[in-house]
């Protein structure tokens, strides 16, 4: 048979944290942040006259929690108000462990004009968490704007720079365009011209060079990195050299046979 651990949930005495048992996210901590930091309960000092003399009184932010708290649970008897404030551990938080009787609860309940209708002969109890939450939506809102109005009129900024470097680079292109219409269109052509009429090849030519030079053909496809066989070709007319062979011949043809003579010995030597 199946053994389990025991689960003791009888009465102990345990150190607690009480403002860890407000869970954020909860309706709990909402209103006890909200009470404590956002609401103004300065209205309720003026009843008081106990600064010099007398006992002190139970802070109405506390009165306030538990009781709105004990409404939202459906808690609406000032006695069972008193009796959770004792055992149930969200009230003993709410309260800070104060225990309020349960004739103060109803006294402030009565006397007091709070800033929710909380009178339990009244009292919606929807309302009191929908109330709240709006509330704590609008403060949340007002301060999203205070922090996004600096972001927004950085944007603004960015935006005017970005048109103004619009207009500035429209305005260059066209200055481009009017300086490219200026300059003459067959300079380039021109050049292509005079650069293909020095580089021009005539087989006959070939032939002339290595005359000139007193080369074979061997030696002339030395000087221009082919054999010897590709030079006959090239006299006979059967072949034509590409555009980086005609730069060697023109190169070639500026060369006097001293210059000539050298380079092979060089060629030879490497």
């Amino acid at each position: 048979m199946a053994r389990y651990k025991h689960i003791d949930i009888s009465p102990r005495f345990i150190a607690v944290d009480l403002q860890r048992q407000l869970l954020p996210g909860t309706f709990e901590h909402a209103l006890n942040h909200f009470i404590d930091h956002e609401l103004d309960l300065s209205g309720f000092d003026a009843r008081f006259n106990n600064d010099a003399t007398g006992a002190a009184a139970y802070p109405p932010a506390m009165l306030l929690k538990i009781v709105l708290f004990a409404y939202n649970q459906g808690i609406i008897s000032s006695r069972n108000i008193e009796a959770v404030c004792r055992d149930h551990i969200t009230f003993i938080a709410l309260s800070g462990d104060s225990q309020p009787h349960f004739t103060t609860i109803a006294g402030f309940v009565s006397l007091y004009h709070l800033p929710l209708p909380v009178r339990y002969e009244e009292l919606q109890l929807p309302n009191i968490a929908s109330v709240l939450k709006e509330e704590i939506a609008r403060l949340i809102r007002r301060q999203l704007r205070g922090e996004t109005e600096s972001l927004k009129k950085a944007s603004s900024r960015y935006r005017s720079e970005i048109a103004a470097l619009k207009r500035r680079i429209e305005a260059l292109e066209k200055q481009i365009s009017h300086f490219e219409r200026l300059v003459p269109k067959k300079a380039a052509p021109a050049a292509r011209e005079e650069s293909e009429t020095k580089l021009r090849f005539k087989p006959q030519g070939v032939r002339a060079q290595r005359t000139r030079l007193g080369l074979s053909a061997a030696e002339m496809g030395a000087l221009v990195g082919v054999s010897a066989q590709t030079i006959y070709n090239w006299e006979a007319g059967t072949t034509r050299p590409r555009a980086g062979q005609l730069a060697v011949i023109a190169a070639v043809r500026k060369m006097g046979k001293r210059e000539v003579k050298a380079r092979l010995d060089q060629m030879q030597a490497d």
